[in-house]
């Protein structure tokens, strides 16, 4: 049974990744942060009784601004694979608190390397690159060749952590990669990340519960995917030969525009009523255009996209329509005598 890694185990993709490594028959080790609050809801249905025969999911308490946590995890899991999922990842947050993003997303990978290596880990390790690296682009299609241009605090760790993990591969002969995953979503995609808040206040406004949705820039287009599908990616990326670098994506761009009137015809609502601009969510340096190029991934590693778009938004704004749903009824029982 091989044994895997995982730094942001609780988010959106590490739940995924997850669900896929114990369907694939690894036993996964997950890295979760101290909270007064528990934060584990998107892998809750996986954690069974660690003496329940057949159990797969194990949890260590760790932060990848603490280099001493993650020595100790890494020598008592000898893990195959570690897939470095961590980050401050929410792009406009990162101008507010830049130090912060810097510490855990760009010398949080290095903590990790550096640990690996220190240890001897026999593993093959994954580092979370992200489609904010080509910022303002010169190139469209982006592929893996194309410059970076880093347009936020986020996007200039990432580009830190990027490079620090190719230097590890080159100078240590470590097996170390690259994923550069444009936008993938999900129902698992956190409030705040401006898919799931459109998807989320469409079911609101639908029940009633919300009047307005406040946005920033609705003329950015992304490169947006299905998250399922991306984590099957970065498992390819580490089963290659060797380590390298690939550009996960869907080769369509939309924009923000787009994403709305689709979200909310879903339900038979015209989004222009609900809409409103709020500058406050408009970055100080935008990035106007992502769009990227998988053919690489596609022709070694036999990876593309399946959900496009259209489905892509479908799929959410169903699921937060169900989910409030689930919710209402609910509170009913809860208010019968």
């Amino acid at each position: 049974m091989k044994r895997a890694l995982i730094t942001g185990i609780t988010g959106q993709d590490g739940s995924y990744l997850t669900e896929f490594l114990i369907r694939k028959g690894y036993e996964v080790h997950g890295v979760v942060r101290r909270s007064s609050s528990f934060n584990t809801e998107r892998i809750d249905h996986l954690y069974r009784d660690p003496h329940e025969r057949g159990v797969r999911l194990f949890l260590h308490y760790g932060d990848l601004n603490d280099a001493s946590s993650l020595e100790s995890i890494l020598a008592a899991v000898k893990p195959d694979e570690v897939y470095n999922l961590a980050a401050q990842s929410h792009v406009r947050v990162s101008f507010d608190i830049p130090e912060y993003t810097g510490c855990v997303t760009a010398l949080g990978a290095i903590r990790l390397l550096e640990a690996i290596r220190k240890l001897d880990v026999a593993c093959r390790f994954y580092q979370a690159s992200s489609s904010e690296l080509y910022g303002k682009a010169v190139e469209t299609p982006q592929r893996e060749t194309t410059p970076f241009h880093p347009r936020s605090p986020y996007a200039a760790a990432k580009a830190y952590a990027y490079y620090i993990t190719q230097n590890y591969r080159e100078a240590y002969g470590l097996f170390a990669t690259n994923g550069i995953l444009f936008n993938h979503e999900s129902e698992r995609r956190g409030e705040t990340f401006v898919t799931r808040k459109i998807t989320r206040a469409v079911g609101r406004i639908k029940h009633g519960l919300q009047k307005e949705l406040y946005l920033g820039n609705l003329e950015a287009k992304r490169d947006w995917g299905y998250a399922p599908e991306y984590v099957e990616g970065m498992w390819r990326i580490v089963q290659h030969d060797e380590g390298d670098d690939f550009v996960l994506a869907t080769n369509e761009t939309h924009t923000i525009r787009e994403f709305l009137e689709i979200a909310f015809a879903r339900v038979d609502l015209d989004w222009k009523e609900f809409v409103r601009h709020d500058e406050r969510y408009e970055r100080p340096a935008e990035v106007d255009l992502l769009i990227g190029n998988p053919a690489k991934a596609k022709r070694i590693l036999a990876w593309e996209p399946k959900v496009r778009f259209r489905e892509l938004i479908e799929i959410m704004v169903d699921a937060d329509m169900a989910l409030l749903a689930k919710h209402a009824a609910q509170k009913h029982l809860g208010q019968m005598p």
